[in-house]
C-alpha cells in the first residue's frame, strides 16, 4: 500500500507545501506544533482540500486539482483517530464500534468484530458508556471503531497527546500490536520522540509546512539533528530475561546490551532509544568500569556545534549520534574511520 502526497494549502498566514511517499507500515509525521502535520492528514482524509496538488492511495486518486478530481471522504476508505476520541456519548461502546462497521463498505470488508475487540483488550467495556471510560480506554474504542470501517489506511492525529503518562503507557502496547498483527498502513502524527521511536518505521520531519527530512526512523533521528536529544534508535533481540539481576540481555550486531528488565519472550525484537547525552566514547579498552553496555563503533563524521562536537557513528550498521566536548574530541583524536567504543549506562536506556 503506497500513499503519495504532493499538495499546497494556505491557511491564513501559514502555507503548506509538502511532498512525500509512504509505504506500508507506520509512517510518522514528526515536528513541532503548528508545522502542518494535522493539515496533511486532513488533506488525506478529505476534511480539507488542497489549493493545488495530487494525493493517491495505492493507485486510487483521492484528489487531483489539475484534473478536477476530489473523492469524498466516505469513498476514500481512510480511518481517522483524533486526539480526542470523539465517541458518541449517547451510545454504548458496543454501539460505537458497530457504527464503524455500519459505516464501512460491504465490498472489501475485512475487520472481524471479535478479533478487533480482543486485539484492543476492550471486551469488558462493551456495555459501558463513554462517560465511564478512562482516556486510554476511550482511545482504544475510537481505534476499534476506525478499524471496523475496514480502512485501507489509518490516520492517527496525536492520539496520545491528551493522555497522562500512565494512560500513554497503557495504550502504547496496543498500538504495537496493531502495527505488528494488523499490518495496516498507518500515518501517525506526533511531536513526541518516544512515541515515534517505539512505533514508526519511517519518519517524515515537517518544519514550517515543508518536508525537512524523510527516511527510516533510526537513520533520520541520528543523522538529522532535528532532535538534539536523540542519539540512536537501535533494534535488538531479547537474548535472556534475568529476573535475579533485574535486567534483560539484548543481542545487537555491535555487542550485547543490558536494559532494565522487560519481561519479553526470548527472540522478541525491541527498539532501544538512547539519548545523545547518555553516550560516552572510549578509544581502546575502557577497563573495569560500571558501565556494562559497550558497543563497537566507527566514527563516520564530526560536526562542531556551538557548545560541543556532534560525532556521527556507525554501530553495527546502524547510525548513532554522540555529543562530546571539544576538548574530549581533541584528546581522543576523533576522526572519520577511527574505531571507538560507545559506552551507555543500562539505566539510561529506554526500551521502545
Amino acid at each position: 500500500m503506497t500513499l503519495t502526497f504532493e499538495a499546497e494549502k494556505r491557511l491564513g498566514g501559514f502555507a503548506l507545501e509538502a511532498r512525500f511517499a509512504s509505504e506500508s507500515g507506520v509512517t510518522a509525521l514528526f515536528g513541532p506544533s503548528g508545522s502542518g502535520k494535522t493539515t496533511i492528514v486532513n488533506l488525506v482524509a478529505g476534511l480539507a482540500r488542497p489549493d493545488r496538488g495530487r494525493i493517491t492511495l495505492d493507485g486510487t486518486v483521492l484528489v487531483d486539482t489539475a484534473a478536477g478530481i476530489t473523492l469524498p471522504p466516505s469513498r476514500r476508505r481512510v480511518g481517522y483517530v483524533f486526539q480526542d476520541a470523539r465517541l458518541f456519548p449517547h451510545l454504548s461502546v458496543r454501539s460505537n464500534l458497530s457504527y464503524g462497521r455500519w459505516f464501512g463498505p460491504r465490498a472489501g470488508r475485512w475487520g472481524d468484530f471479535g478479533a478487533i475487540v480482543e486485539l484492543l483488550g476492550i471486551g469488558a467495556l462493551l456495555d459501558r458508556q463513554p462517560r465511564d471510560l478512562s482516556g486510554g480506554e476511550k482511545q482504544r474504542v475510537a481505534i476499534g471503531r476506525a478499524l471496523l470501517a475496514s480502512p485501507r489506511l489509518l490516520l492517527m492525529d496525536e492520539p496520545l497527546a491528551a493522555l497522562d503518562r500512565a494512560r500513554r503507557a497503557e495504550i502504547l502496547p496496543f498500538l504495537e500490536r496493531l502495527r505488528d498483527e494488523m499490518k495496516l498502513p498507518i500515518l501517525y502524527v506526533s511531536h513526541a520522540v518516544d512515541e515515534v521511536a517505539r512505533l514508526a518505521d519511517q519518519v517524515v520531519i515537517i518544519e514550517a509546512g515543508r518536508v525537512a527530512a524523510i527516511g527510516p526512523v533510526g537513520t533520520v533521528f541520528a543523522e538529522v539533528a532535528a532532535d538534539s536529544e536523540t542519539g540512536a534508535i537501535l533494534t535488538a533481540v531479547v537474548r535472556a530475561d534475568d529476573g535475579l539481576d533485574g535486567v534483560t540481555l539484548l543481542d545487537h550486531p555491535a555487542g550485547m546490551l543490558q536494559v532494565p528488565r522487560l519481561g519479553r519472550p526470548i527472540g522478541t525484537r525491541v527498539r532501544v532509544h538512547i539519548r545523545a547525552r547518555d553516550i560516552a566514547l572510549a578509544v581502546g579498552e575502557p577497563g573495569r568500569i560500571s558501565i556494562r553496555n559497550r558497543l563497537a563503533a566507527r566514527v563516520v563524521a564530526l560536526s562542531e556545534q556551538i557548545l560541543d562536537v556532534a560525532v556521527t557513528l556507525d554501530v553495527g550498521g546502524q547510525p548513532m549520534l554522540a555529543r562530546v566536548t571539544r576538548g574530549a574530541a581533541r584528546d581522543l583524536g576523533l576522526a572519520p574511520g577511527l574505531g571507538v567504543t560507545a559506552l551507555i549506562k543500562a539505566v539510561a536506556l529506554d526500551e521502545r
